[in-house]
């Protein structure tokens, strides 16, 4: 045997050029990317709200000489309040942790990456709970909303199935309530497999385009600005049980119109309030540190403010687990 041996001329320590963290992208999670952010100066507020089956009849009539012309008018909803609930969690940094840390790891900056991620994950359950779940939208060709895969529509995992004419039906179908045609899908990363794969997209694609199915290949292909993959996983098992991940928004297809920005006499299928009053806040939120004595350690907080909040139900439609799980 060699002396001394490769264990005795070599210790074992932690590489600085390499870890490893389950750090989501940003582009996993659609929250903020489907419908327009407005700032509030106000924690909560009113928004108005103007009758759409006034603006949307037809009253204009002939004029005979020597009589007035039909005055018309508009009625207005002033009950539509948001509130912009305040979000926080902290992460704290021992002094003695600090002091004995050796590269790669860096409290600070690893617990802000850390604390994003946190804030990203929670928008997101919001987005999927407020606008992705069953009996929100009722847009639809159907009387009571949402569209139910397999008796409604043919599953798109189906290979006989017809997304594009499922998706076009009930797009013109809005526009005929609303007079808006929507402009955005919203699917999960399973639904999106399912749609790029189809042999129907694949079919018509491959005339018009060399390059792989993508997201804006296919958006253009349904007359849509946008198609968004929501692919963001979340841990539904507590602390000390084993990770158990899915998506967070299940098999499901949101087909919607989503104002390009907030602006008056706009509407939109739904809006996201930030307050941007919270003290300190940059486009409503917080990232800021504070010293705890009693535990001898700094804090990193995070705080941020929203509401996200369904506009008008009419303008959109869910597709209610559009591929098998």
């Amino acid at each position: 045997m060699p002396n001394p041996t490769a264990g005795q001329v070599h210790v074992d320590t932690l590489l600085t050029d390499l870890s490893v963290a389950y750090l989501q992208s940003s582009t996993k999670y659609v929250a903020d990317r489907v419908f327009p952010r407005v700032p509030v100066a106000n924690r909560s507020n009113i928004y108005a709200v103007y009758s759409q089956a006034d603006f949307l009849r037809d009253e204009v009539s002939i004029r005979q000489a020597g009589s007035a012309p039909r005055r018309v008018g508009y009625g207005t909803d002033n009950t539509n309040k948001y509130s912009a609930d305040e979000y926080a969690v902290e992460h704290i940094i021992d002094d003695q942790v600090r002091a004995n840390a050796n590269g790669p790891y860096m409290p600070e900056e690893d617990a802000v990456k850390f604390l994003t991620q946190k804030m990203l994950l929670k928008r997101e359950v919001d987005f999927a709970a407020k606008f992705f779940s069953t009996a929100i939208w009722t847009g639809s060709s159907k009387a009571s909303g949402d569209m139910e895969g397999g008796t409604d529509f043919t599953k798109w995992s189906n290979a006989a199935s017809t997304p594009i004419e499922d998706i076009h039906k009930e797009m013109q179908n809005v526009e005929a309530k609303t007079s808006l045609l929507p402009n955005k899908l919203v699917v999960n990363r399973k639904v999106w497999f399912n749609l790029k794969n189809h042999p129907d997209i694949v079919d018509r694609v491959k005339y018009t385009s060399r390059d792989a199915v993508s997201t804006d290949i296919v958006a253009r292909l349904l007359g849509l600005d946008e198609i968004l993959v929501a692919a963001a996983v979340k841990n539904s098992n507590p602390e000390a049980l084993a990770h158990s991940g899915s998506y967070i928004e299940g098999s499901n297809a949101l087909l919607v119109y989503a104002a390009p920005s907030p602006g008056l006499m706009q509407p939109s299928g739904g809006y996201t309030f930030v307050w941007t009053g919270l003290m300190g806040s940059n486009e409503g939120q917080v990232v800021e540190t504070y010293r705890d004595d009693k535990v001898v350690s700094d804090v990193i907080r995070m705080r941020a403010a929203w509401d996200q909040r369904v506009i008008s139900g009419t303008l959109g439609v869910l597709f209610h687990s559009a591929s098998t799980n």
